[in-house]
This record gives C-alpha cells, structure tokens and sequence, in this order.
C-alpha cells in the first residue's frame, strides 16, 4: 500500500507542476496537495448495499391502458322506491335496474366504474329523506349497470345509525364483484387502503368524508373516514410504493346555492383539494353537493398534474331544483409504460339529466342530448313550482364545466 501512494503522490506532483508551468499561477507546495483521497479505506465508504439502486426505465416497454369512470351522488326517494316496486320482477321487491338502462353500457364498458351510493342498505325497511335507506336490491341493480366500486364515506353514513352503517359495511363486503371504499369496522380497516387492479394497473383507492349528519354515538366500534390532513399523508405514503396511481373520493363542500351559474367552491375544497396535489394524488373524485362544479388540472409541489372533479352532481336524486338534476359521468383513461408511474389522460365529462314525473313515476337518468323539450315539459319539478328547459341546464353545464373536459357538441 504504502508504494502504491508513494506512486500516486508522484502523479499528483507531477500534475500539479504542469499545470503550474503559467508563470502568473499560484505555485504549488508539497503541503498544499489533498492527501485525503489516498487515505485507507476505513470501511465508512458507501457500498452497493447501502444506496439504493436506479432502476432505468423501460423505453421500449409497450403501454397498458385501463378506463375509469365515475358517476356521482346516488340517492333514494320515496318515488323512487314506488317505481322500482311497480317494476319488481321474479319475487323481487325492487327493481332499480331500468333508472339506468341508457347509461348502463357505458359504465359496464369501463374497466372500473365508481358510484357514490350515498344511502345505506341495512336490510330495514325503505326511508327517504332525511334519514335514507336503500333496499339491498340497488346493489344488485348498480352491479348489474356496471359499477364495481362503491363509495360510502358520505354525511349520510349514520342516517340508521351505528347498526344500520355495519349492517350495510357487512352486506357490501360480502358481495362478489365490488370494492367498497368508505366504509371501516375500525381504525385498521381504515388504514388498509384498498389496491385494485385493472389491465395489470395497480389502483389505490381512498376516501374521506367532510362531515355527517349524524354522529355515531359510542355504542358501536366503527371509524367514520372524516376528512383529515394527517390520515390523508399517512394514507398516501403508505401505499405510493405499491401502486402506480392514486385516486381518492372526497365528500366536501357546500350543498347551499346562491343563485349563481358558476356555483362556487368551498375554501375547504380549495385547501384539501391543493393539499392532495402536492402530496401526489393522481385524480380527486368530489361529490355532496349536489350540483355539477368546476373540473380542472392542480399542479403539485413537485410540479405533478391532479385531475380534480370537485363535485359530479346527482347521478339520481329526486330534488327539487333544476339545478339538481343536471350530473353526469366523468371518464378518463389510466396508463402505464413499463415502470414508470401511470397518467391520465383522455379525460371526459359526459352530462345526464334526471328524469322523474309529475306523477312521481318514469324515474330515469337520461344523457343530457337526449332530454327533450317534452321531457322537461313533463318534468316533475312542476309539483314544487320550479321549471326546467334543456336550454337551461347546458348553460348551467358550461358556466361550470370547460370545454376541454366536455363532448364536442356543447363546446363554443
């Protein structure tokens, strides 16, 4: 060793006086010469173990593609259940399945369709409003329409209380065929996050929930996903390795209306919204209010891309205003290169109307270009007092939807 460094000390001189040979340059001396490059390794040197190591990315590795579409706030009405009583079949109570026979070859053409069944299903009788809850024959019917992910995190989850929330957590969960998001025995439930998988894409999936109606008193162990900026890191970090995009589901906002076209966002929408961008997530899914709000790209911290729909509208909800009929079905495409982290593209708001009649009867969800001028003459809406033209609710889609997100024939 120690000829080794004499050599090198030679080199290093002999070096240095060359590229002294400048008359002007700082002469060198044998003390200003760095000896710590020629100590003994003392074994403190990073090794190929210790660091870790870069994965070259697949140039040439051929594109998967997986579609996801998503429908907004499902919600039962007392005309609701007569319709789908009038049209049960084969020793069925219910029958919902018709409401979506336009829509449903779209949603079952998706490779993961989402729906925010905003009622529970505890197997107890039907109730409307104010405290909802569904025949378990929806779930049957919304799996039949194509929808394989069912969110429940929303501020009707305790409208049947604690026993009516796991009465509707255990059904769902013994279903083949879904994945049910929003609804959590306990913490640890809560903190599994679930991963799908379509066309080889891994899909985490989250949900949160502002508020409930309710509170879930202390007689039963469940954990309600409230909104929380701690849980949302934690959950985030614990599954961004395992999956290659993150989309999560989020029930916030205002279901107050102004007046205005352009209905307004929430200051909490605005601050969780930016926060879930910057912490990575890949695509935000907003329902509650119950009206059609702005789509658009957040740029995160490090320059990342979120799609964030912050509200779908009602998919089927026998409201009372008109602006409450207008919803519709957010599709994009999720696609994945070899290792690199997937992206979205092809993102696409298809508008409905829902459809109920001045006899409470013929509940439907119709594509906004096929509701007709009779349909909206015939509306229900008139039994409150309120009107509705087609004309009315595609200036309401425009004021708060771009025309990059929407289909050709509403764009200016």
């Amino acid at each position: 060793m120690k000829k080794v460094i004499a050599v090198l000390l030679i080199l290093i001189m002999t070096a240095a006086l060359f590229s002294c040979a400048d008359g002007d340059a700082e002469d060198v001396t044998f003390e200003s010469i760095e000896f710590n490059s020629l100590e003994q390794d003392t074994g403190n040197t990073p090794s190929d173990s210790d660091t870790e190591p870069i994965v070259p990315i697949d140039v040439d590795a051929p594109t998967v593609t997986a579609s996801f579409i998503a429908c907004g706030d499902n919600i039962t009405y007392t005309g609701t259940f007569w319709e789908a009583q009038a049209q049960a079949y084969a020793g069925r109570a219910y029958n919902f399945a018709p409401i979506y026979s336009d829509v449903a070859p779209q949603i079952s053409a998706a490779d993961v369709a989402y729906i925010n069944q905003e009622c529970m299903m505890s197997g107890a009788e039907a109730s409307p409003y104010p405290t909802f809850n569904c025949p378990r024959e929806m779930a049957y019917d919304l799996m039949a329409t194509g929808f394989d992910v069912f969110n429940i995190a929303n501020n009707h989850m305790l409208d049947q209380g604690g026993w009516g929330l796991s009465e509707t957590i255990d059904f769902l969960k013994s279903l083949d065929g879904i994945t049910l998001i929003g609804g959590n025995r306990n913490r640890e439930e809560f903190d599994e996050i679930p991963i799908i998988e379509a066309n080889g894409i891994r899909i985490a999936l989250l949900s949160y929930c502002e508020m409930t109606n309710i509170g879930l008193g202390a007689d039963y162990d469940l954990w309600i996903p409230y909104l929380d900026k701690d849980d949302i890191k934690k959950h985030v970090d614990s599954v961004k390795d395992d999956c290659d995009i993150i989309i999560c589901s989020v029930h916030w906002g205002d279901e107050q209306w102004n007046g205005d076209m352009k209905y307004p966002l929430s200051e909490s929408q605005k601050e969780y919204g930016q926060y879930m961008a910057d912490l990575g997530i890949d695509v935000i899914i907003g329902t509650h209010p119950h009206v059609v709000e702005s789509i658009e790209w957040l740029e995160g911290k490090d320059g990342n891309r979120t799609l964030c729909a912050y509200s779908l509208g009602n998919f089927m909800a026998m409201q009372a205003n008109y602006y409450n009929m207008l919803g519709g079905m957010l599709s994009f495409n999720i696609n994945k290169k070899g290792n690199q982290h997937a992206t979205v593209s092809d993102v696409l708001f298809t508008p409905t109307v829902y459809y109920y009649a001045q006899n409470w009867y013929g509940s439907h969800v119709y594509y906004l270009s096929d509701f007709s001028d009779y349909l909206a003459a015939s509306h229900g809406l008139s039994n409150y007092g309120v009107s509705i033209t087609r004309d009315s609710v595609i200036r309401l889609l425009k004021y708060n939807i771009d025309d990059e997100f929407l289909p050709e024939e509403y764009r200016d």
